[in-house]
């Protein structure tokens, strides 16, 4: 199995990338996000491959991180209906923090923007990576816990009641979630839900 490729970008089309390794020529699927990270065509560029083996068909498919590969293996072995096609237009509307997070919050709207998954898959992805999420959130991993709280409907009422409150103003749950996280460091874990407002809203104007 190939698991990395290292090599010099050949060219980059719009679902897939061609890297010369010693003179052979890979064809990686990538998502979006991968293909706008890479450099020009001739550069030097490395892709953490998963690689897929059917009866008629060996497909490698290239992600610019190990993690954005976990999420997609995550995707394709626990949750029904979620195939590669799916699951890279998932991460490619997504970043792994970002599908970490609206998965921690049960935020279906949000998981359900990428191309193809509609509402009842969303709410599969939701429903079987809950407890799976928190452990690739990478750059999220600082406020996994509290949106997990959210999500479950256990986070104590003021965090609740504040993060409610920046939802009402407009901001997406997971931005509130983050500014309320940030709040109760500076305003400490006692703090009530004006407070955390108030803070939060400091984190957010900066």
């Amino acid at each position: 199995m190939i698991g990395k490729l290292k090599g010099t970008l050949d060219e980059i089309e719009e679902d897939h990338c061609l890297v010369d390794v010693h003179g052979v020529g890979y064809v990686a699927y990538c998502s979006a996000r991968t293909l706008s990270a890479l450099p020009g065509p001739g550069e030097a560029v490395v892709l953490h491959i998963e690689t897929y083996v059917r009866e008629d068909m060996i497909r490698l498919y290239g992600f610019q991180t190990a993690l954005e590969r976990e999420w997609f293996r995550l995707l394709m072995s626990n949750v029904q209906g979620v195939g590669a096609k799916v699951a890279l237009a998932i991460l490619s509307t997504l970043s792994p923090s970002d599908l970490a997070n609206a998965i921690t919050l049960r935020d279906i709207a949000m998981v359900s923007r990428a191309p193809g998954v509609g509402k009842k898959v969303a709410e599969r992805i939701v429903t079987e990576l809950k407890t799976k999420a928190p452990a690739f959130a990478g750059e999220a991993s600082g406020t996994i816990g509290l949106k997990q709280e959210l999500g479950e409907g256990v986070a104590a009422a003021p965090v609740a009641d504040a993060v409610s409150a920046l939802t009402n103003l407009g901001y997406s749950r997971d931005v509130a979630a983050n500014a309320v996280a940030a709040a109760l460091k500076s305003a400490g874990d006692g703090a009530d839900s004006a407070k955390l407002i108030r803070f939060g809203l400091k984190e957010l104007a900066r």
